[in-house]
């Protein structure tokens, strides 16, 4: 295609006042012919080149207007005698031109479309203008002129946290996952003055690789559009972007010789995509269709291309030596390396760093990437991710770091390299001071970025002397597996953040972030830790949480007010456990309190939790009701009956081993009502319904073999994980509608069954037979085909006071007279 056909699809801004046949145009190429015409008669033999750079000049002026002056000056200067002495200064200068011009109109073209889309109606009140940044970080201004509100900033996220700020500091709304108040008067609220914020974090990290599968897996275009325009608003402007990795993948090894055979073991399922980037697993929940690579594909580039306009810098991922098991058939001499995860699946296989072949495919992989996907330079690579390196040799180790970031550089010299460090926190007792130091100083500092995955439970900055003068960035975690619990360091995050960045120990950090496993849960966590974004002091949450309130329920509530301080010192007091505590609901049916991925301590006395959710019963009568209140009254109304599901249990297992059969029964059959009460309550609400997680899963298949294939993933990632006999059953358990009836009570009849019957006989029961029986049971309800409601039923608000009345006494009964079940 030649310049004429290039400019042609782009057209060009450039007004001449003297109106000249060849730039008075607004709508046509003949400005930018000019210009190309002078450069390739100065320039012979580079006719290729210019085409490409006036393509994507021109395809950056579609909307620009570029000053007269400026164009006309450069026409002239281009034209004249010294251009054999200035060639390049004009190409740069154009260049310079056309770049200032579209950041620009980037940042307001970016800007407003985002407004559109989040306050459609209310979008024609507010003005986006583009603010030069002082401190070559993210800042914003906001003001009210001439019945408008004016959003500067120096990116399209900074005016979208502009947006933010105004919505909720003025206009008293909220935009969360779960629960979203847009409540805005016909008349906007006016700033009295003109409001500034700059923020000191050149870095706010978004997303796990986990999250891609926990809640990411079957998201189509418009869930991500969603996501990215929150992500903006809430000021995040590093978001991992692994999405259609697999793809990348296919037509490197395609390239390399490998059939379509070689690799059908290689790719796991979609929803395991996670665990397979980072080497854990392979092929599990395959094999793979070729149209879910090539869908995957465009919607990365969807994803990539909406997080650049917004001024997002996405990071893609790296090889970290993770290759098909086929690698050693074709390749026999390659230095390979079987390990395994441990979690009932096969071996992986690793290249080894110093194999020749390590800095070829690495380098395929990126270029390939690059030309799918663009680049940022960000490259996220973690090696050894819950397995072991062959060795703890610190000499080993800095090698193997040298040759990772090598491999990177080759393919890209402005490469960095962000790594988890997710194995710092998991593995302590191999990567001591030694280990991670050997590892960390083998590559340039300015080359490597670091994130302190879960600061909020364990800050790992503090005892690597902040990564050994690394660039990293401040995380919070907060959820694993996508468990459904209200859970929360408000507290602690409330005060992580400003205290790092205030410690002269913190060395070189230089961001905040989210790296949930999963996220669409605990919505108040998330807003108050990228509350951080704009601030280096600590938030006081005595006068955080009454806005947050006011924002969520569109009133000021005492009541709900208060209720938030009894769940700041209960659920979300961060004491003693880890991360939220599962409903012995969810687990494999037993006689203890707590079984394989169910652990049900609370970090609170159950009874504490009563006053938070009469306060919200009571709110309730009142009303109004708003998307985020009915949210929350259906999750604190979850969670008191979950956490009161321990008592039941304890009361039949007493009855069971007392011999009581009636108490048994009666017992056992109001532990399975329980259950069911707790689907009827989740039931109104999308957030807790499983069927939009296993229709959104079928619509991704092209046929009715894909879709079941789809489907299969998606029941077993939140049931089993694995096989029949995987360890992980129940690691992402969900109090879902759905999964509660149909799943999770079904397991607990059967165990019922064999109780009563062991009691008849005067037998012992046979766990260990139970348990096997059970395990192929859940197996064939992953393999199982059905429907679910996919639109809520019912009203949160009655369903949620009827249960009140049903259980209130009961549950404040059992824990005055100490049954806790604890």
């Amino acid at each position: 295609m030649g310049v004429q056909d290039q400019l042609g699809r782009h057209p060009t801004h450039f007004p001449d006042p003297e109106g000249s046949a060849a730039t008075q145009s607004c709508t046509g190429p003949e400005s930018g012919l000019l210009i190309y015409n002078i450069l390739r008669a100065r320039t012979p033999g580079t006719e290729n080149a210019l085409i490409h750079i006036f393509s994507a000049a021109a395809s950056f002026c579609r909307q620009a207007i570029i000053p007269t002056s400026k164009m006309n000056h450069f026409l002239h200067g281009c034209s004249s005698r010294w251009w054999g002495r200035g060639n390049r200064f004009c190409l740069v200068l154009l260049l310079s031109v056309l770049a200032q011009t579209s950041i620009a109109q980037s940042i307001v073209g970016s800007g407003s479309s985002l407004i559109k889309r989040v306050i459609p109606k209310h979008a024609s009140h507010f003005q986006v203008e583009e603010l030069a940044s002082k401190s070559a970080k993210d800042e914003f201004e906001i003001e009210s002129r001439q019945g408008k509100i004016v959003l500067r900033g120096t990116s399209g996220v900074a005016v979208a946290s502009a947006l933010y700020h105004y919505l909720t500091e003025y206009a008293h709304c909220q935009i969360t996952w779960n629960g979203t108040n847009l409540a805005l008067p016909a008349v906007l609220p006016a700033v009295p003055a003109r409001v500034r914020k700059e923020t000191m974090y050149r870095h706010r990290y978004n997303l796990n690789y986990c999250t891609f599968n926990y809640s990411m897996s079957w998201w189509d275009w418009d869930r991500w559009q969603k996501e990215i325009d929150w992500m903006a608003l809430h000021g995040i402007n590093m978001p991992l972007a692994i999405t259609g990795e697999e793809y990348v993948w296919l037509q490197v090894y395609r390239e390399m010789g490998f059939s379509d055979d070689d690799l059908k073991d290689f790719f796991s399922g979609p929803a395991y995509f996670g665990w397979f980037w980072m080497g854990n697993l392979d092929g599990w929940g395959g094999p793979l269709p070729l149209s879910w690579m090539e869908s995957h594909k465009t919607l990365q580039q969807q994803i990539v291309r909406r997080e650049r306009e917004l001024g997002m810098k996405p990071v893609l991922p790296a090889f970290t030596g993770h290759v098909p098991a086929a690698f050693r058939k074709k390749y026999p001499q390659a230095q390979l390396k079987a390990t395994n995860w441990t979690n009932g699946f096969g071996d992986t296989y690793i290249l080894d760093s110093q194999d020749p072949m390590f800095a070829e495919i690495g380098k395929r992989f990126l270029d390939k990437q690059k030309a799918l996907y663009g680049t940022d330079h960000l490259y996220s690579a973690d090696t050894f991710n819950e397995n072991e390196p062959p060795t703890d040799d610190p000499a080993y180790l800095s090698r193997l770091s040298e040759r990772i970031y090598e491999g990177m550089r080759q393919a890209d010299p402005d490469a960095v390299w962000v790594m988890q460090g997710w194995l710092f926190y998991s593995d302590r007792k191999f990567w001591k001071a030694p280990q991670i130091e050997a590892l960390l100083n083998a590559v340039p500092d300015d080359r490597m970025l670091l994130l302190d995955l879960a600061a909020e439970i364990e800050p790992v900055w503090k005892r690597t002397d902040a990564f050994y003068g690394k660039p990293w960035i401040w995380n919070m975690l907060n959820n694993f597996g996508g468990n459904v619990n209200l859970f929360g360091r408000l507290d602690g995050v409330a005060q992580g953040p400003a205290a790092a960045w205030n410690d002269p120990a913190k060395k070189r950090m230089e961001g905040i972030g989210l790296t949930m496993e999963a996220i669409e849960q605990n919505p108040v966590i998330y807003e108050l830790t990228m509350d951080h974004t704009w601030r280096t002091t600590p938030i006081d949450l005595d006068e955080w949480l009454p806005k947050y309130a006011r924002n969520r329920y569109g009133k000021d509530d005492r009541n709900l007010v208060q209720a938030w301080q009894i769940l700041r010192k209960t659920a979300y007091n961060g004491k003693e456990i880890r991360d939220g505590a599962e409903s012995i609901v969810t687990g494999r049916p037993t006689l203890d309190s707590t079984t394989v991925w169910t652990r049900t301590k609370l970090n609170y006395p159950p009874a504490d939790l009563l006053p938070a959710w009469e306060l919200f019963v009571q709110s309730a009568a009142k009303g109004p009701h708003t998307d985020g209140f009915l949210y929350d009254l259906t999750d604190i109304s979850r969670q008191v009956l979950a956490n009161y599901a321990l008592v039941v249990q304890k009361q039949w297992v007493q009855a069971f081993r007392a011999g009581d059969r009636a108490a048994f029964a009666k017992h056992s059959r109001a532990f399975l009502e329980l259950i069911s009460d707790m689907d009827l309550l989740l039931a109104t609400r999308k957030d807790f319904l499983l069927g939009p997680w296993i229709a959104s899963a079928r619509k991704w298949g092209t046929n009715d073999d894909e879709k079941a294939l789809y489907e299969q993933n998606a029941r077993d990632l939140i049931t089993l994980w694995g096989d029949a006999e995987s360890p992980l059953h129940e690691y992402s358990n969900r109090q879902w509608s759905g999964l509660l009836n149909d799943f999770y009570k079904v397991r607990w009849e059967k165990f019922f069954v064999m109780l009563d019957s062991a009691m008849e006989s005067g037998q012992t029961p046979d766990f260990s037979g139970f348990e096997k029986s059970i395990a192929q049971w859940e197996w064939q309800w992953v393999k199982a085909r059905k429907d679910f409601p996919v639109i809520p039923n019912g009203s949160s608000v009655q369903v949620a006071t009827q249960l009140h009345a049903k259980y209130g006494s009961l549950i404040h009964d059992s824990y005055r007279t100490g049954i806790q079940g604890r």
